[in-house]
């Protein structure tokens, strides 16, 4: 069986920005070094000690990064090999990457957006060409421009990305709004999914809920889920994947009893099978009652993936066998999770 991690993350660093023209140079983010002041913690518990800087936007770079156990040249991809090799060691086949620093907004403006996903895409191209079996991609488009994001989604496309990086909120709007609809349109035409990652995209709300990162990143996920399904859009196209990666399942439950109920107001029904009728997949974590979700949800919309470069790498694969072992879950329901869903959210068939 291919054991498929859904969702890795690259650590950004100079390369990722060497693609930038001439012109563009200056949206690069600048590294900062903290000399004084109080320090905040990683995440890991460690000290947080530089800051990316995009003009007057500053987040963190070492705040979500695992140093103890990754070397460097393994999570920022200088040496591609070196991370297959990991890989071989965690029993992962397949690796789909997705960012790290656009997990928050960050560029200022339309161009500096267009020209710092246009970067990005780049080296995950480059660095697919170096393992197009092993590693795939989410690649960013310039939802700010629009009119320039088919061409950017099939230069991602022709290279290696299987799905587009979406944060539950962008633009300072939500995913069920119209606004989004050409995405998802040429999303769908290109066969690419549609992955929304924890994150926020809203420079308004994300500053509004930086203290409080449940709510920023997590909450803002089962919203969106939410607003897609009451809204309906997945029917609109109905050959479009949709992906949540990365905030858990145990809102599943909750959020599938309120789109009901909003549905119902309206004289329709939410599916017997909502994942499934709307080809939503989402990712589990070893802390949900996986049980208990496979009961509400089934088995077969359901993937996983090790955040690989921000926490201990092997936890969620190896705890899913685990799992498995102990007979709380079918055996068959785990090797479903482990690979064949991933291969259908992403089209790697």
């Amino acid at each position: 069986m291919t054991v498929i991690d859904a969702d890795a993350h690259v650590i950004e660093n100079d390369k990722t920005w060497s693609y930038l023209a001439a012109e563009d140079r200056g949206y690069a983010p600048m590294i900062l070094e903290q000399i004084s002041g109080a320090q905040r913690q990683t995440n890991r518990g460690g000290v947080s000690k530089q800051w990316w800087a995009f003009g007057t936007n500053i987040q963190p770079s070492d705040s979500n990064v695992n140093f103890d156990d990754l070397p460097a040249e393994s999570r920022e991809m200088a040496d591609v090999k070196r991370r297959i090799d990991h890989m071989d060691q965690l029993g992962i086949d397949v690796q789909v990457l997705y960012t790290t620093i656009f997990l928050s907004p960050c560029a200022p403006d339309a161009a500096a957006e267009l020209a710092l996903y246009h970067s990005y895409n780049q080296w995950l191209a480059d660095i697919w060409k170096q393992a197009p079996d092993r590693l795939y991609w989410a690649c960013m488009v310039p939802l700010n421009s629009m009119h320039r994001i088919r061409e950017e989604l099939e230069f991602c496309k022709e290279n290696g990305a299987v799905s587009v990086f979406v944060r539950p909120y962008e633009c300072d709007r939500q995913s069920f709004e119209s606004y989004f609809f050409p995405l998802y349109e040429h999303a769908q035409e290109l066969d690419l999914a549609i992955t929304f990652h924890a994150g926020n995209g809203s420079v308004t709300n994300n500053k509004f809920l930086e203290p409080h990162n449940y709510a920023r990143f997590k909450c803002s996920m089962a919203s969106s889920f939410h607003g897609l399904l009451e809204f309906e859009v997945p029917k609109r196209f109905p050959d479009l994947r949709w992906g949540f990666i990365e905030a858990s399942a145990s809102w599943l439950p909750h959020a599938l009893i309120d789109a009901d109920k909003r549905l119902k107001r309206k004289g329709r029904r939410l599916d017997s099978d909502p994942l499934g009728a709307n080809n939503i997949y989402v990712t589990i974590e070893v802390t949900d009652d996986v049980p208990y979700i496979i009961k509400r949800v089934g088995d077969d919309n359901l993937v996983v993936g090790t955040d690989y470069g921000h926490t201990d790498t092997s936890a969620e694969i190896e705890a899913l066998r685990i799992l498995r072992e102990s007979g709380e879950v079918p055996a068959a329901s785990i090797d479903k999770i482990l690979g064949p869903n991933s291969t259908r959210l992403y089209g790697l068939n």
